[in-house]
Order: structure tokens, then C-alpha cells, then sequence
């Protein structure tokens, strides 16, 4: 499925184009993707903003990046910057068009002046605790707050005071004043400032009250004049608030908000909160730990901005919050790659390999091809020599049913080289382990020379031992184990039972064959047989390559 094709079948896509059928708006398409510069973004924001971006543009509109700074505990610069660059990466470059809610703190705070002035704001000063227990239940009505009915003008003069820094923080909130009976629990009053004596990233220590997002987000989008706000489900209830402050404050042509599902990835953590006690706990390498479905670390996994937006087209449209197989993700990068990238020979677990009948001293190069499925990409020179290794799976003593791989008195083909035979097991005299093989190659059996005397039926992958390069080599999987994430009574989860021991699987003395010397930083290539994998830009600490698998060759999505 193209994307293309995919876009065209979004529910949200065709329900726009229905209410666009009334030309609702006098203004262009406008849409926007508004994080909070408190960390990265995740799988589930690469959907946000693709949804957001491709709508737009299907429209001939602007995709706005706005970030939502209007929590000054724990936002930062470097976030913004991150998330500047991972939108950028993923292909969505918001040009010109990147804004900052902190910036319209002045309009905002106006805005929170028109709804006092029109009694529909107030100053209350019930505690955070007190404020909950007045609120009611799901099945309870809440209580008026006994602040509610202040009049305009002491509102007005408290709520410069809150400004001025009068207070100390949660003393006091400027509260919408709704209806407290309301079954929907965000109507109830809801907290449209409060107090926080902390310096702002951006503006400093110029404001000590700011703005809820539920009430800062609808004044931002019509500021920008956004067309739509697109966001996720978990704000269908909040949308009746969106729609009530746009009314309140008389917006000519509100925007619209809409909703669409939430994106969860199985054997993946997408919580931001989840994802901080990974990180913060020391469960993992960071927030670009190749096992984390961040875009940092799906990037230093080494997953291209072309596979994760054709996953996300694959999906189309999700209506309710939704987890999808990690395994289509796989699928739509081995698709990007598989005609694409040179392939390599590499022996993660060396047995050695002595062909006992070739010429001591002795190298022949041999042309292999780069690419199996692009002749385009030509062929290489790979050294072979009398001393080789294979991997330690490739050989048993005693096979099983259905082996056609190395054992004693069997043969099988070198890839693009000879046929050989092993003669003889060589033990280590102290462990009693195999040290290496003693085998035989048939000359006439060279690959290309049109040999066809005989048969192998298995056909294994090689190094040469004198010509090898080391690596590291990061076998990575699912970062949580089969089923649900484990929560406890405090929220969090139980990591030591939910976190696979199998995710991260080191081969640190890895073999490959000499063209791995050109590889650089952010390369990619298939190694045979192991998968597609990735040079990551951090080198091991004495210099050495590391490669990080980003999927392996067995595609479980076609299966399916």
C-alpha cells in the first residue's frame, strides 16, 4: 500500500472533506503539531505529526510546529532543539513555521481578563486537594466552590495580584466558571491558571502564573488561525472545553478539533512517563537506546525516515487507541532497503576453519555480488584464503534431520567459492570445546565456473582469517517481554519482570570481511543470513565499528 493510497482511506481525511463541502473557513488550511519541550518524540508522535502535516498538505495548507512551553518545571532548550531536528529527519521540516505558545503569554492573559470581565472566570482559593474533593465523581455531581461567586472586580484585582506574585504557588487558581453538575468532568470549573514561582526557559522570570493547556491551546490555535487541531482520543472529552473558551472569547471561525487514535507498538514502551523511568532508572542507554521506539532511538537503531512514515501509511487511520505489531515497522524497512544496500559476510561466533589442501601463503580474490536482487550495485573483491572462519551454528556433530550445513564427512558451498569437506574436529585439550575444523576444498568447485558434477544442498557464509575486521555487534529485539506491561499500585512497572534479558544480545568480537573497513558512521548493509544493520555514529571506546541490527532477514509481517 502506498501512502498515497493509505492517506486517502484516513477517516479523519474524509470527514475533513465533508465539513470543508460547507466552506466553513475564509482562511487557507492550517494545522499544527504542538509538543511539549519536556522530552522526545516517540512512535506515536511521528503518526501526530504525519496526520497533522499530510491533511494539510492534501489541502494545499501549512503545517504549524508550536511548542506547548507553558510549564516552566521542566522544559529546556535542548528539547526544542532535539525536537527540531527528529521532525526534520523524519521529512516533516516545518520551515518557517515553528512557534512558541510561551510567546503569546501577553494574549493569553488577556484573554483570561475578557472571560472575568464577563463573570465567567474566577479566583478560587481552595487548595489543589480541596479542589479535587469539590469536583464530584462519575457518578457525583461537584460542589461550587465557595469563591465562585466573587464579584468581577475582586476577581480582576486577585488575579493581578496572582501576576504580580502576591501568592505563594498553589494558593490560588483562576477558574472557569461552567457548571459543576456537568457529566463531563473537564466542564467542572476547570483550572485555567495557576502559580509557579519558577524561571521560564524563554521568558525568564517575567511570569509566575501560567496558563492550563486546555485553555492556552485553543487561544494558540486561533491565534495562528489553525484551521483544525488534530490530536489524540485521549482528548475527545477535553474537546467541549476547546470549543467553550473559543466561544466565550467570540473567535470568528473557530478551529476545529478532531481526534484520532492512540499508537501503541507491541513489545515497545510509548508512555512518556514509562519512557522517563526507563531512562532516568538506568534501564536503559538513554533516550536514543536503539531499543526504544523514540525517534532517537529508532534512528541509532538505524531505521530510515521513508520506513517509518510508509508504517505509518500502512496503518491509515486509527479511530480508537490502537496497538500495532512491531512487526510491520520490521517489514516496512526490510521494503526500503532489501533492493538497496551492499551486502556483507560476517561470522558473529568464529569457528575456525583450516583447509588442509590449499596452498599455504596463498589469497585469490573472488568476485561476489553486492546485492542479490540489484545487479546495479555490482560486485566486490573478497579475499579466500587457507584459513577461514564460519560461524559456530554452521557446524554439529551430529546433525539433525533437515541440517544441511558443515559436519563431519559432509560437504557443503563456501558462498561464491569453493565446495568444501570436513575431515577432522580439533578439540581445545583443556575445555574440550571444538577449536576448529579440518577440512578439504575441491578446486573444480569455484562458484562461476559453471560446475556440475555434483550437488550441495547448503551453501554457508565465510571470512577470510588473516584478511577479518572486528566489530561489535548489537543483536537487538523487543525491549519488554510477551504481554502486558506490568503496572503496580504507584503507577509505575515492574522492570525487572516486563524487560527481556534477550533484547540486547553483544557479539563484541564479531569477524567481517575486509569492505567493512569502509563502512562510516550511519551505513547501512544487509550482513548475510543476520539481517540489515546499522554503523552507529557512537564507535566502540577503543574505535572499533559497531553495528546495531536494525531487523532481521525473516520477515514475520509476511507471514502473516
Amino acid at each position: 500500500m502506498t501512502e498515497e493510497h493509505a492517506e486517502a482511506k484516513h477517516f479523519l481525511a474524509e470527514s475533513i472533506e465533508e465539513e470543508l463541502a460547507s466552506h466553513p473557513f475564509g482562511r487557507p488550511m492550517r494545522t499544527r503539531f504542538p509538543p511539549e519541550p519536556n522530552g522526545y518524540l516517540h512512535i506515536g508522535s511521528a503518526y501526530a505529526i504525519q496526520t497533522n502535516h499530510d491533511i494539510a498538505a492534501r489541502h494545499g495548507g501549512d503545517f504549524h510546529l508550536r511548542f506547548d512551553d507553558t510549564n516552566p518545571l521542566k522544559e529546556d532548550m535542548a528539547y526544542v532543539r532535539a525536537i527540531i531536528e527528529d521532525i526534520k529527519w523524519l521529512g516533516y521540516d516545518p520551515g518557517n513555521h515553528i512557534y512558541y505558545g510561551s510567546d503569546y503569554s501577553d494574549r493569553i492573559h488577556a484573554a483570561a481578563v475578557t472571560l472575568i470581565e464577563k463573570g465567567k472566570a474566577y479566583v478560587c482559593d481552595l487548595g489543589p486537594e480541596e479542589v479535587a474533593a469539590y469536583r464530584g465523581t462519575l457518578t457525583e455531581p461537584g460542589r461550587n466552590s465557595p469563591y465562585r461567586d466573587r464579584a468581577a472586580a475582586d476577581n480582576l484585582a486577585l488575579f493581578e495580584g496572582m501576576k504580580r506574585g502576591d501568592y505563594p504557588a498553589a494558593s490560588k487558581v483562576l477558574r472557569a466558571k461552567i457548571d459543576m453538575a456537568s457529566p463531563n468532568m473537564n466542564l467542572r470549573d476547570p483550572v485555567l491558571y495557576r502559580i509557579l514561582h519558577a524561571e521560564h526557559y524563554r521568558t525568564g522570570t517575567a511570569w509566575c502564573i501560567y496558563p492550563m493547556y486546555d485553555f492556552a491551546h485553543p487561544i494558540q490555535d486561533a491565534i495562528e488561525g489553525i484551521t483544525y487541531s488534530l490530536c489524540s482520543i485521549e482528548f475527545k472529552d477535553h474537546r467541549p472545553l476547546y470549543e467553550w473558551v473559543l466561544r466565550e472569547l467570540g473567535v470568528a471561525e473557530p478551529p476545529r478539533q478532531r481526534e484520532f487514535g492512540r499508537l501503541n507498538l507491541t513489545g515497545a514502551v510509548t508512555s512518556k512517563r514509562f519512557l522517563r523511568q526507563l531512562v532516568e532508572g538506568g534501564f536503559v542507554d538513554g533516550w536514543d537506546d536503539p531499543r526504544l521506539p523514540t525517534l532517537r532511538g529508532l534512528r541509532r537503531r538505524g531505521f530510515t525516515p521513508a520506513s517509518i512514515r510508509r508504517f505509518i501509511g500502512e496503518i491509515g487511520g486509527i479511530r480508537t487507541q490502537s496497538t500495532v505489531d512491531i512487526s510491520l515497522l520490521d517489514h516496512c524497512l526490510r521494503q526500503d532497503l532489501k533492493g538497496s544496500v551492499p551486502a556483507l559476510m560476517a561470522v558473529l561466533r568464529p569457528l575456525k576453519v583450516v583447509l588442509a589442501n590449499y596452498p599455504e601463503g596463498e589469497t585469490e580474490m573472488l568476485p561476489i555480488e553486492n546485492n542479490a536482487e540489484n545487479e546495479a550495485l555490482g560486485k566486490r573483491e573478497v579475499p579466500f584464503s587457507r584459513t577461514l572462519y564460519i560461524e559456530r551454528d554452521d557446524f554439529t556433530e551430529e546433525p539433525p534431520k533437515g541440517f544441511h550445513r558443515l559436519s563431519p564427512g559432509a560437504e557443503v558451498r563456501l558462498k561464491g567459492a569453493y565446495f568444501i569437506r570436513c575431515e577432522e574436529v580439533v578439540r581445545d585439550p583443556a575445555t574440550g570445546e571444538i577449536a576448529e575444523l579440518r577440512c578439504t576444498y575441491d578446486p573444480e568447485t569455484k562458484s562461476g565456473t559453471g560446475f556440475a558434477g555434483r550437488k550441495v544442498k547448503g551453501t554457508i557464509h565465510w571470512v577470510s582469517a588473516e584478511h577479518a575486521v572486528r566489530a561489535d555487534v548489537r543483536l537487538y529485539g523487543k525491549l519488554l517481554r510477551e504481554g502486558e506491561l506490568p503496572q503496580t499500585d504507584g503507577g509505575g512497572a515492574d522492570w525487572a519482570a516486563a524487560l527481556d534479558p534477550e533484547s540486547l544480545v553483544a557479539a563484541e568480537d564479531a569477524l567481517l570481511e575486509p569492505a567493512a573497513r569502509d563502512a562510516r558512521p550511519e551505513d547501512r548493509f544487509q550482513l548475510i543470513r543476520h539481517g540489515f544493520f546499522y554503523a552507529d555514529p557512537k564507535p566502540a571506546a577503543d574505535g572499533r565499528l559497531v553495528l546495531n541490527r536494525i531487523v532481521p532477514l525473516k520477515d514475520g509481517w509476511n507471514r502473516r
